[in-house]
């Protein structure tokens, strides 16, 4: 069920909209979205369009996954920090594609509802944690590669130090109406920042970022 429909999005939003990442591809044709949305919403699951979630949260546009997935220029080996689990189907793609994700989730009872739908999905290579995103999760840092999938006004300093050498970090900044996707690498203790395309995403709440 969903297969003809996740084939299609993959096609019209991802390949046709300019990703060449294989392993990006072959994920988003592997993750049923329509699990990671509420079943009322489950009908536009495969639409390119951003669905609520629950908690004021949302899960994101595809294109959206695809272009932050492929922008992290993963080999497959990868430890990677993400901020904001939400629905969880951005790490499922990440996971896909043989990373490690070390995920970060403010909203507790969010958390652990996607918590409990890695485990029947069998995704175990995906760890989470409730806490404060901005401050990343210095247990298991260095990390090669930080996904923010939330917006912040500025770049969080915890993160920056969190970042392996030769690290890649893809965070969103600017105001809440509107930021800049931001590729920042690192090169032991310098910062080199690109900026890529125009989006809105939700607030990162947090000591470093947004407050309530």
């Amino acid at each position: 069920m969903y297969e003809r429909q996740r084939k299609e999005m993959v096609e019209k939003y991802v390949v046709a909209k300019g990703i060449t990442d294989e392993k990006v591809i072959a994920a988003m044709r592997k993750v049923p979205r329509h699990l990671f949305v509420e079943a009322a919403m489950r009908h536009q699951a495969y639409l390119d369009k951003s669905l609520p979630i629950g908690f004021g949260q949302t899960i994101s546009h595809p294109t959206t996954v695809a272009c932050m997935s492929q922008l992290l220029e993963l080999s497959g080996n990868e430890r990677i920090l993400e901020i904001g689990t939400g629905s969880g189907y951005q790490a499922a793609v990440l996971a896909e594609m043989g990373v490690k994700v070390y995920s970060l989730e403010r909203i507790a009872d969010l958390a652990r509802r996607t918590q409990r739908l890695f485990d029947e999905l069998g995704y175990y290579t995906i760890g989470t944690r409730i806490g404060d995103g901005t401050l990343g999760w210095t247990a298991h840092a260095p990390y090669d590669r930080i996904i923010v999938t939330a917006a912040s006004p500025d770049i969080p300093e915890g993160l920056l130090k969190q970042l392996a050498d030769k690290g890649r970090m893809i965070i969103p900044v600017g105001e809440k109406t509107e930021q800049k996707l931001m590729i920042i690498t690192r090169d032991t203790e310098e910062y080199h920042i690109l900026e890529d395309y125009t989006r809105k995403f939700v607030p990162l709440i947090g000591k470093e970022g947004w407050t309530l």
